[in-house]
């Protein structure tokens, strides 16, 4: 019993040491302990008259939209591009466009094809994070290519970002209306970022906005997405990089309660700025929340010092700019305006 006690004792006096001399380190963040910290990007080769973009739809179901995939080809044919379809983009499983294997075979083809320039998904919906681990990126890393979309296909571009490449956040195929002139920014934003003009945003002004610049790579997507990806080898690293959100049909109580996981799990701590684009069609609960949507950010986000920038028309509205994911850029914020300047 007394060896016992004096080994128990000797291991007590050894930790305190350990402690005095080297200190507690807390145990690493989800963000920064299995997600793959990526610091130089490759930019994809921009599109030039004569390109091929594939059409894909790795989601949500495409009933009755064969209009819009029509609408699609002619605007791309307009630029001087050609268009192939992917051969399950009108198939039917369930909620879904075609089966996991399906829609992970059509999107598998276009991102090994050297010949296709880039690929253009036909909706969102819910789907892409079922094909994320069936797919191989060997090819595409090899030849990289833009890949097109936002909401649910935030989980490829996360991806796309820790596979080392940049893309594109912007409008896809069941986007165009029959009147082409109400998104005219919208289309021509998605041009220029295709064909590799440059982007230059200014903001609507906000008494939300927290001042300051900011400069560092743009990453993020649909909210719901970045918080699905918690947790798995998607999730982004945030680190030094200015983050960028929207999100659509959600109660107030839910994006808190997204926004406060991504804070618990170490999203935020080294983030360098935040951009809100469109939060659409908000749902109303029983009990009200009591606060605008922007003063529940700037709440949720209170122990952070970075600038943060309302009014980015980029999203589930028809006016959805086209944003370069993984490209740098230098944000500005004041109470009049922002700008997002992106890096040539």
């Amino acid at each position: 019993m007394y060896i016992y006690s004096m080994s128990k004792n000797l291991l007590s006096i050894s930790l305190i040491c350990a402690v005095f001399f080297f200190g507690i380190k807390p145990i690493a963040a989800q963000n920064t302990a299995s997600t793959k910290h990526v610091t130089t990007l490759i930019q994809p080769p921009y599109l030039k008259a004569g390109d091929t973009v594939a059409i894909v739809a790795p989601s949500g179901i495409l009933n009755n939209r064969t209009q819009e995939i029509d609408q699609a080809k002619a605007l791309l044919k307009s630029w001087g591009l050609h268009a192939t379809v992917g051969k399950h983009v009108f198939n039917q499983a369930n909620h879904f466009a075609g089966t996991d294997d399906e829609r992970c075979e059509d999107l598998q083809k276009a991102l090994d094809d050297p010949k296709i320039k880039a690929i253009w998904c036909a909706r969102g919906g819910y789907g892409t994070v079922r094909v994320l681990d069936k797919l191989n990126w060997t090819k595409f890393k090899a030849n990289p290519k833009w890949v097109i979309g936002y909401s649910d296909i935030t989980a490829l571009h996360n991806q796309i970002h820790n596979e080392g490449i940049e893309s594109i956040h912007a409008m896809m195929c069941t986007s165009i209306p029959d009147d082409l002139s109400t998104i005219e920014e919208t289309i021509a934003t998605f041009k220029e970022a295709l064909f590799g003009n440059a982007l230059h945003y200014t903001l609507k002004g906000s008494k939300y906005n927290r001042t300051g610049q900011a400069s560092g790579q743009l990453v993020g997507g649909n909210l719901t997405m970045l918080h699905t990806m918690l947790g798995s080898k998607t999730s982004i690293d945030t680190s030094g990089k200015i983050l960028f959100i929207e999100e659509i049909g959600e109660y107030k109580y839910h994006i808190d309660r997204m926004l406060q996981s991504l804070k618990r799990a170490g999203y935020f701590d080294n983030c360098k700025g935040l951009i809100v684009g469109d939060m659409t069609k908000l749902r109303k609960n029983t009990t009200l929340w009591g606060t605008s949507i922007e003063q529940l950010i700037l709440d949720a986000l209170a122990d952070y010092d970075f600038p943060i920038a309302f009014n980015m028309p980029a999203g589930h509205e028809k006016d959805n700019r086209a944003l370069i994911l993984g490209k740098p850029i230098k944000l500005t914020v004041n109470k009049e305006q922002s700008t997002v300047v992106f890096e040539e």
